[in-house]
């Protein structure tokens, strides 16, 4: 296996951190992070083992939406830097050798926005047509609310023109008309003016929705919706060939797979797979593996050049809405039973340790399912020392909390008064007193060494993230033993998501041995029977990798 096979497209083993600049690292003390503040911490990321840095909305926002509602694409929030500070840290960051990619949010401006102010002027404004709009409210079904008890419609009257418009989120965000050329041409235009300031890429928020057309006349003009992120995709290629796309598309998995190309034409390079995700907590609910190990076999085959994204949670609600009505309590009853835990009737509002109840053993065995199954994994700030939520804050901003450096004042954070902070630091028994970086990174056996350990053994098991991806049978059901193998390399991974021992049985798909295995980075080495057959103990919430050796 040659390194120069896995450097081209760096998204298919890539370890992505997300983090949101103003609640990372405040360097002036004003209450909310900042680039030069993100900068001074470049070095425990790249020490972390990341090796790619996502960026939440940094843009100049009236936050309404945390931000993701943007009054300039083509600006930095004035508390968070200046375009020098932005260059800084990405140059920084490059020489550590991580890559940064950001989010564009092409799906909705701010209604602050001047293309909506311009818009709202009336049909004769030139961007009038750059937005939706409707002389009559339209009827709107019930799932078509993305918020529900926020939102009773996606329609909103504007006193100004007179008209509606449409907004599938906030009333303060109208929906961009993705159908007109003008449109189309300047998200490829702020696309392209980012990247030429460093970024090696963007994640496209609310995918299926940016590409929905409302009407015939807008068929009419995109007859395919698709060829807008085919388009997108070739023109960031063309300006910089290392490039990428991670695209935010929560659907079944047979409609997931048109996003990511056809015939040839790449769309997404990477998909974040919520159907995983999802199935993942309802088998750790029911302590089986096999919810998980179904959603993993029902995966479509994808382009060789494309990517799964796995997670464990994201930076908005753990969504369990493509489970149904019934296994979603279960995983409520299981990890969020009271309704303050719970958010638009569909997802919890939690981090995972507090689901977990602090649970060293469990928490670990989550994570080292993240990094096993087959796809590029993507963690949460915080999550490498078990951050916790603040259930006192607003519906998803109850995870979106300080980072948590230190043990003293805000948590390291910021220096400022804490009624200054862009957010109150998590209280209680996952408060900076108890969880934070500086005494995790100096104790072998914190959560944040563990994660270290992991990142590292998952770089050195490419085949994670290029290879084909087995589930094996186990007689254990509560055992989820798969495999991942590419070219000459194999990595077997077995995960026991029960509260009790329990031995495993598995058979290796050649039928035939003895066969060696080692742990990677570990102590541990068994051997096959004649048969391929390999029997181990694991403890409670045990989790065990095992590499094939010729």
């Amino acid at each position: 296996m040659r390194i120069t096979d896995t450097s081209d497209l760096w998204w298919k083993n890539a370890v992505v951190y997300c983090l949101d600049v103003k609640r990372f690292a405040d360097s002036d003390g004003d209450g909310w992070g900042d680039f030069r503040g993100l900068a001074g911490k470049v070095d425990y990321l790249a020490d972390l083992g990341v090796t790619c840095l996502w960026l939440m909305p940094f843009y100049p926002s009236p936050m309404g939406d945390d931000g993701y509602d943007i009054s300039d694409y083509y600006a930095i929030h004035p508390r968070l830097g200046t375009f020098g500070d932005f260059v800084e840290f990405v140059r920084t960051a490059k020489d550590r050798g991580m890559r940064v990619i950001a989010d564009l949010v092409p799906n909705h401006t701010s209604v602050e926005h001047p293309w909506f102010q311009s818009a709202r002027q009336g049909p004769g404004s030139p961007h009038h047509d750059w937005y939706v709009w409707s002389d009559e409210e339209p009827e709107v079904a019930p799932g078509d609310v993305a918020f529900p008890g926020e939102e009773t419609s996606i329609w909103q009257y504007d006193e100004s023109c007179g008209r509606y418009f449409l907004h599938r989120f906030y009333r303060f965000q109208p929906d961009l008309n993705v159908s007109n050329p003008a449109v189309r041409d300047e998200v490829a235009k702020i696309a392209g003016f980012w990247s030429s300031l460093g970024l090696s890429g963007f994640r496209l928020d609310a995918v299926p929705a940016f590409l929905e057309t409302t009407d015939d006349t807008a068929r009419a003009r995109l007859p395919d919706p698709h060829d807008l992120l085919r388009d997108l995709r070739s023109y960031l290629t063309r300006r910089h060939g290392e490039s990428m796309l991670l695209g935010e598309v929560n659907l079944p998995h047979d409609q997931q797979r048109l996003y990511f190309g056809s015939d040839g034409a790449p769309e997404l390079s990477t998909c974040f797979d919520f159907i995983a995700m999802q199935n993942l907590w309802l088998s750790l609910a029911r302590q089986e593996a096999s919810p998980l190990a179904h959603a993993l076999e029902s995966r479509p085959m994808i382009p060789p050049d494309a990517q799964w994204g796995i997670f464990v949670r994201n930076h908005d609600e753990l969504t369990l809405d493509r489970l149904t009505p019934g296994e979603r309590q279960e995983v409520f009853a299981a990890f969020g039973p009271s309704k303050s835990m719970q958010i638009y009737d569909r997802g919890l509002r939690r981090r995972a340790p507090t689901m977990l109840g602090g649970d060293p053993e469990r928490i670990r065995l989550v994570y080292s399912l993240l990094f096993s199954l087959p796809g590029t994994p993507v963690l949460f700030y915080g999550e490498e020392i078990g951050m916790g939520e603040n259930l006192g804050a607003e519906q998803r901003l109850a995870v979106r909390t300080p980072m948590q450096w230190t043990a003293g004042r805000n948590g390291g954070f910021s220096s400022a008064a804490p009624a200054d902070l862009v957010s109150k630091v998590v209280r209680g028994s996952f408060s900076p007193r108890n969880v934070n970086v500086d005494d995790q990174r100096s104790d072998p056996e914190s959560l944040h060494s563990f994660m270290r350990a992991l990142i590292r053994a998952y770089r050195e098991c490419p085949e994670l993230g290029w290879g084909v991806p087995t589930i094996l049978r186990c007689e254990q059901p509560s055992v989820l033993a798969h495999r991942c193998t590419w070219e000459e390399q194999s990595t077997l991974a077995l995960h026991n998501l029960a509260d009790r021992p329990v031995t495993a049985r598995v058979t290796l798909p050649e039928g035939r041995g003895p066969v060696r295995l080692v742990e990677p980075l570990g102590r541990t080495e068994v051997s096959t029977d004649r048969k391929g057959m390999l029997e181990v103990r694991l403890p409670r919430y045990g989790r065990l990798w095992l590499r094939v050796q010729a």
